[in-house]
């Protein structure tokens, strides 16, 4: 027995943890999303803050080998070609890591899930944001909704089941939600919820299986008022569409309800469809277009609700070539993206993600520029790489930045999904992250 309560009291008085901080040695700044492992293969992940709790008594008080991954961030191999540190972690200690920036796009951390600064609270800190009873989400959507940005996500998964919600959740942020576009990153959304206050579906269409939506954006009613619209996919299987249609948000419900279907599997051969992230184009005559693409336009109809609505008015655009790639000229075929105009360029840019890249099959973003949104474009420079992980479906928000902005920021789906077996990251898998790119940074100037 006296052994027992021996045991029990060392339980109680637990090891304060070492507080790790993982920086990014050309300009300090925390970098989330960096892995930790021991030679016992523990593994230690740095949240938004870049901090790391450790609090395991076998890792205090002796000197420690970490190996180091940090997806585009690292340290120097050593002789054996191991990425890592040798540290003495000490209980109520601090350490400081610095990581080499081989990404050209910096990482400003993870925008949906829970436990965003995780560690940090296990060192005493306070976190900035309530938890919002999101686990996992997938594929980002974002428009300007009257005073407010509407952000919307596909299937998400909650702690009471994985992928839980399968007809889109949704929140909405102020206008400029983020003040400083640096790391700690701390994104304020207001989810919709039901009468209980239990996170909800906002697009609950008829038929069997989930709801996907794409193509949202806010386009004027022959009367100037704004509508928030989107297509709207139903799902059977894994990934068989079997109906698209169109549909609109409704603000007395705060959901998405249908307009009417475009296709159906009974009606064969897909018509042209409104897909991917539109965005808004006047052509040289001055008339206003809104353009879809997924990441270069394949479609476009008159930027009113009215031809949105009408599938007679929507025209087909052919789609360009391939970028090559600045530094070898090879093709860089793209998977997903998104295209928005750059007043600091004074081009057009874009970001996507590479079809069947190295060393990531859908990981490598790269970023291209056009004179006009329908291309050519030109030479393609890699901004962000992942080790066996997948991001896909990037969005550009160009939204949230100041309008002369000398950068740009973009958020994907960073999953194991469609990687070779990956170890899923704790926390932060199937969630968005947040990355900024300087435009004036002199490693794109191979795509400029």
């Amino acid at each position: 027995m006296k052994r027992v309560l021996l045991f029990l009291s060392g339980v109680a008085c637990a090891a304060e943890p070492c507080r790790i901080e993982i920086v990014d040695k050309e300009n300090g700044w925390p970098v989330p999303l960096v892995e930790l492992r021991t030679t016992h293969d523990a593994r230690y992940v740095s949240d938004n803050a870049g901090l790391i709790a450790l609090e395991d008594p076998e890792m205090l008080g002796r000197e420690v080998f970490f190996h180091v991954k940090g997806h585009g961030y690292g340290v120097k191999k050593d002789g054996f070609g191991y990425e890592g540190v040798r540290v003495i972690p000490q209980q109520g200690g601090k350490l400081r890591i610095e990581v080499e920036r081989r990404n050209v796009a910096k990482r400003l951390g993870r925008l949906t899930g829970s436990g965003l600064f995780g560690e940090s609270v296990k060192l005493g800190a306070t976190s900035p944001l309530p938890d919002t009873g999101v686990f996992g989400c997938d594929s980002v959507l974002m428009a300007r909704h009257g005073s407010h940005l509407f952000w919307l996500w596909g299937d998400t998964s909650i702690p009471q089941y994985a992928l839980g919600i399968f007809d889109s959740t949704a929140a909405t942020t102020d206008l400029q939600p983020i003040k400083k576009f640096e790391p700690p990153l701390a994104m304020p959304y207001v989810h919709f919820r039901d009468d209980k206050k239990k996170l909800r579906g906002v697009a609950k269409m008829p038929g069997d299986g989930p709801t996907w939506l794409g193509g949202m954006t806010n386009v004027p009613d022959k009367d100037g008022k704004p509508q928030l619209v989107a297509t709207y996919s139903k799902i059977k299987g894994h990934l068989e569409e079997y109906e698209v249609g169109l549909c609109r948000w409704e603000n007395g419900e705060n959901a998405f309800k249908p307009i009417k279907p475009v296709w159906k599997t009974a009606d064969g051969k897909k018509p042209l469809l409104l897909r991917g992230h539109p965005f808004t184009w006047s052509d040289p005559a001055g008339k206003k277009w809104l353009l879809f693409g997924d990441p270069f336009p394949t479609a476009r109809c008159p930027a009113t609700y009215e031809a949105w609505s009408d599938p007679a008015t929507w025209e087909k655009i052919d789609e360009p070539a391939a970028p090559r790639a600045a530094d070898d000229g090879s093709e860089v075929k793209p998977h997903r993206g998104s295209v928005v105009w750059s007043p600091f360029r004074k081009r057009w840019v874009a970001i996507y993600t590479q079809n069947f890249g190295k060393p990531s099959l859908f990981g490598e973003i790269w970023y291209a520029e056009a004179e006009s949104p329908t291309g050519p474009w030109g030479k393609a420079v890699k901004v962000l790489t992942h080790d066996n992980y997948t991001f896909y479906n990037p969005k550009i928000h160009a939204e949230l930045t100041p309008e002369n902005a000398s950068f740009i920021v973009f958020e994907g789906t960073y999953t194991a999904e469609f990687a070779d077996k990956p170890q899923p990251t704790p926390r932060y898998n199937y969630n968005q992250i947040l990355y900024r790119l300087d435009l004036d940074d002199p490693k794109l100037k191979g795509a400029q």
